[in-house]
């Protein structure tokens, strides 16, 4: 038997769990391949773009207070718009996570009498009580400020409604809000080839209309970002994708000069903008994860087709499945009870380095509208570039899974996942 087999069934899998999951990876050669090829460009393309900002260990130092001519700063949102092909970008450890850079770009854009639509269909759910949407809607939400919202749902095919996404663009539609990822729906993530078509249709019945991407998990899966296709801006949080594992808080918002402006303006204050905001340190860690994220994202990347293949293979739906191409980082599989997703859920977290120890359970978390489940052993709270999995305890009982640091680390995680639907009786390994 060789030593990381030995290794393996130390930690609990069974041989028959290894055996077939080891089966699954050596199938799976020719993917990983392409992945690679692609986090090597991505890596260049940020690598380049430091060159070219003369980033230099001056941008590792702390600003305290105000933190004017935090000189970090400065190169560092400089490298983003050039990694995103954008004239300019906001990155800041103020953004506490992706909901907010999302609420802080609505809010800095829209006014009172404006509307926002969705062409893609229900944004996510931390989204609901932002936008006013929610039956118990919390104070200061877009609706309380008199901006309306509409929705144009995807066709069943996954396909955009054209016709309906035209009847719904008016006088009033100031914001045009597209969701890169599924969230918490069984539908296909877009591709920026598709992102790009919805947006010239979009703007060629509105030109004057702003498009913006919400392009969480999305980042560097591919080697084109939607502001490269025509958004207007896009929107993301730091401990996923473009954190690189490192980032310990932080979001950023990258696009057009003015809207950043506007950004920033609602950040902190009109008047003040961009100048101020301390990042009490953290520079370090935004450069070095942003170089390292193109290879982080690859090897989550890794992990979700493994994960894909291995659950598709003992009949689950698995979206996307296990031959689709990937744009970004989620791997949904409908596991069809509360039972499964909870166990599958427990095994990602008894793989984790933090927490291992630890067995999630389902609660009612701030801005969703059921319970959820948590596995996140992270080293940074919360971090879902980081290994993890959660789902809403509600038919048709699917989990996310999304992230880990390095693909051995995915691959140890599914396979504990399975491990546990094993001891679960919920699964027959073949």
């Amino acid at each position: 038997m060789d030593s990381l087999k030995e290794m393996y069934l130390s930690a609990g899998i069974d041989q028959d769990v290894y055996d077939f999951c080891d089966r699954i990876q050596k199938g799976l050669k020719d993917r990983f391949e392409k992945i690679d090829q692609t986090a090597e460009y991505n890596q260049m393309k940020v690598i380049r773009a430091m060159e070219k900002q003369r980033v230099s260990a001056e941008c590792f130092e702390s600003s305290t207070g105000y933190g004017y001519d935090d000189l970090g700063r400065e190169k560092l949102e400089a490298v983003y718009a050039d990694v995103f092909g954008t004239e300019a970008a906001l990155v800041r450890p103020q953004i506490t996570c992706g909901t907010h850079a999302l609420t802080l770009a609505l809010s800095a854009i829209l006014r009172p009498g404006d509307e926002l639509l969705t062409p893609v269909g229900k944004p996510y759910d931390t989204l609901e009580g932002v936008i006013g949407i929610k039956d118990d809607n919390p104070p200061g939400s877009l609706k309380e400020f008199g901006i309306s919202y509409r929705q144009v749902d995807l066709l069943e095919d996954g396909e955009f409604d054209l016709e309906g996404i035209k009847e719904a663009l008016n006088e009033k539609t100031k914001l045009v809000t597209i969701q890169r990822s599924k969230g918490y729906a069984p539908r296909k993530t877009l591709s920026v080839e598709r992102i790009g078509k919805l947006i010239a249709y979009i703007k060629s019945i509105k030109p004057d209309v702003i498009c913006m991407v919400d392009n969480c998990y999305g980042e560097f899966v591919e080697t084109i970002e939607p502001t490269q296709v025509g958004a207007d801006l896009c929107v993301g949080s730091l401990i996923k994708n473009p954190g690189g594992g490192l980032a310990p808080i932080g979001g950023y918002v990258v696009g057009k000069e003015k809207i950043i402006e506007l950004c920033a303006n609602r950040l902190t204050a009109p008047g003040l903008g961009k100048e101020v905001g301390a990042t009490l340190g953290a520079n370090r860690a935004f450069f070095q994860g942003f170089f390292l994220a193109p290879t982080v994202t690859a090897g989550a990347l890794k992990g979700a087709i493994f994960a894909a293949n291995v659950y598709e293979t003992l009949g689950f739906v698995t979206v996307p499945n296990k031959t689709e191409s990937r744009h970004d980082i989620i791997q949904a599989v409908t596991l069809g009870s509360a039972e499964a997703v909870i166990a599958f859920c427990q095994g990602i977290q008894a793989a984790s380095p933090v927490d291992s120890h630890v067995a999630p359970e389902p609660y009612a978390m701030p801005g969703y509208h059921s319970d959820v489940i948590m596995a996140a052993g992270a080293f940074i709270q919360g971090s879902s570039i980081e290994l993890s999995a959660d789902g809403p305890i509600e038919p048709p009982y699917a989990v996310y899974f999304q992230g880990g640091l390095t693909w051995y680390h995915a691959r140890y995680g599914i396979t504990m996942s399975l491990q546990y639907m094993k001891n679960a009786n919920l699964v027959t390994i073949p």
